[in-house]
């Protein structure tokens, strides 16, 4: 099942209830570009690579690419989000539960953001929907846990694998490059370093931008009192839609968290970078052929701290990672308890 783009727009003008969870779709998926998107920019940044404004520019660019090109090709990761939880029965009340869970994802990055903690937006999204399914359902009947194993499974790719390809690739960059003057590949690496930035951001918007738009899909289904939908087709109007809004959002910024994940938790040479963003990239683009939804900051930070951890385990600023530990465990219990919390207001209230 799919809608087409007429279809949508009649439904918004004549909806209510559609113009609110549209809003605040478009608004998660602006503050993702916002927050998470820095990561694929910060190693980049922070060697000195490119400056600021061109590598937000080009992260932008890139997002809109990832989730434009990715999504046409396998929107495996869209479906694994839709189907993890169970939104059905009532549908106005679902309506209204989903529109709490938006609203909790949205409170919960940007105070993360304020903090400078680059937390993870997808398992934001993923505690929020789930906290909200469980208050629909008055229990944990409201997840589907054959699609939440995919989340674990993503969880240990993301934090694992980050950690020990970041490790394997700087290894073998240094072995391969070990009789090179460094000073004469400081310029390849510069230039292979802009290319695996716009790489991750690339797949950032390839797996961060199919989550979102799952659940744009099901706010446009429960809109409609459609509540049993299991099958779907992402139009090519909503591609193009959640890329350009996840560009803004990259084109804002997100100087903090650049600062935090470039430059605070580990002292990268140029060649260190690029070693990173590699990983990152590798890792991702398999979760995304799997249909794992992963967290794309979890893999570029576990993938800088194996590059650091490399070179030794004292160059790891283990104080700032221990500060994102924390956030990455609070995401879950937190932002689920608050969509959990404002759920059951909501559907009280209205």
């Amino acid at each position: 099942m799919t809608v087409t783009l007429e279809d949508f727009l009649v439904q918004l003008f004549s909806n209510p209830a559609l113009i609110i969870t549209v809003l605040l779709t478009l608004g998660t998926v602006m503050v993702n570009g916002w927050t998470d998107a820095p990561n694929a920019i910060a190693t980049c940044i922070s060697t000195r690579s490119m400056e600021p404004q061109p590598a937000i520019i080009m992260a932008a660019i890139f997002n809109f690419l990832g989730v434009f090109v990715m999504t046409i090709v396998n929107s495996r990761v869209a479906e694994t989000i839709y189907n993890m939880v169970d939104f059905g029965g009532d549908a106005h009340k679902a309506l209204i539960a989903l529109c709490a869970a938006l609203f909790a994802i949205v409170v919960w990055a940007t105070a993360a953001w304020w903090l400078g903690i680059p937390t993870s937006e997808s398992h934001a999204l993923i505690a929020g929907i789930s906290g909200a399914a469980i208050a629909l359902q008055k229990g944990i009947g409201g997840i589907n846990f054959d699609e939440w194993i995919k989340v674990l499974y993503g969880l240990a790719l993301s934090m694992f694998l980050g950690f020990f390809s970041g490790w394997l690739v700087v290894k073998v960059i240094e072995k391969v490059f070990s009789g090179f003057d460094r000073r004469k590949t400081y310029g390849l690496f510069k230039y292979a370093q802009i290319v695996s930035a716009a790489g991750m951001a690339f797949m950032h918007g390839a797996q961060d931008g199919q989550k979102f738009m799952g659940v744009f899909m099901l706010g446009i289904f429960l809109a409609q009192g459609q509540a049993s939908v299991t099958e779907f087709v992402i139009p090519l109007w909503l591609i193009i839609l959640c890329s350009i809004v996840m560009s803004l959002g990259t084109s804002i910024g997100g100087m903090r968290i650049i600062k935090s994940v470039g430059m605070e938790m580990v002292k990268l040479e140029t060649y260190q970078g690029f070693s990173a963003d590699l990983a990152g990239v590798i890792c991702l683009f398999l979760a995304s052929v799997l249909g794992l939804p992963v967290s794309t900051t979890h893999t570029k930070t576990t993938a800088i701290m194996g590059v650091g951890a490399a070179k030794r385990i004292s160059s790891v600023n283990w104080g700032i990672v221990r500060e994102m530990v924390i956030a990455w465990l609070m995401t879950f219990p937190g932002c689920g308890l608050i969509s959990f919390l404002l759920a059951l207001l909501f559907m009280r209230l209205f």
